[in-house]
């Protein structure tokens, strides 16, 4: 199952990841993909905000994975940012699966990293049309800009779950 959408900013990239929020649970993987300015991490912070959770949600590229644990009763979410790691011994070194089954966890630049980890997982790739990655004109303006955000449900923990499906701030 997947399901595709178009939101005309980073605002709205954000909305869409509270949306998504309401759908994890403790134990969820997504795995994010697209390039350098698609709105991974401003997805992760919309997932931040709708799971309710401490701290500011941002880029971990030079930390690799953050932790940001609950404001209540609901799951951390564990961000993490694959970019820099050159090996499979590196991802193991994360030590990922011990905090898998209490947390949501993120993973930008995830693909062909991390899907080992979890069978039942989302894969949401992002991407902006004009042009795909930034250009010098987009850097001072990363906020604007249409993103097309496919996710996809794997495993049969999503079989009977709804995707958010529509653009959040249209509603």
């Amino acid at each position: 199952m997947s399901i595709t959408v178009t939101l005309p900013d980073a605002d709205a990239t954000r909305a869409y990841g509270r949306a998504l929020a309401e759908v994890l649970r403790a134990g969820d993987l997504v795995v994010l993909t697209g390039d350098l300015g698609a709105g991974k991490t401003t997805l992760t912070q919309g997932i931040g905000a709708g799971l309710h959770v401490r701290g500011q949600v941002a880029s971990p590229t030079f930390i690799i994975a953050r932790e940001h644990p609950p404001l209540g009763d609901g799951p951390t979410l564990v961000h993490v940012d694959a970019y820099r790691l050159g090996s499979l011994d590196e991802v193991d070194a994360l030590d990922l699966d011990a905090s898998l089954d209490e947390a949501v966890t993120v993973v930008e630049w995830g693909e062909g990293w991390v899907e080992s980890l979890a069978q039942d997982r989302l894969e949401v790739t992002l991407q902006r049309p004009r042009g795909g990655a930034l250009d010098d004109d987009d850097l001072d303006d990363a906020a604007a800009g249409e993103r097309v955000v496919t996710v996809r449900a794997v495993g049969a923990r999503w079989a009977d779950v709804a995707l958010p499906d529509v653009d959040p701030v249209a509603g």
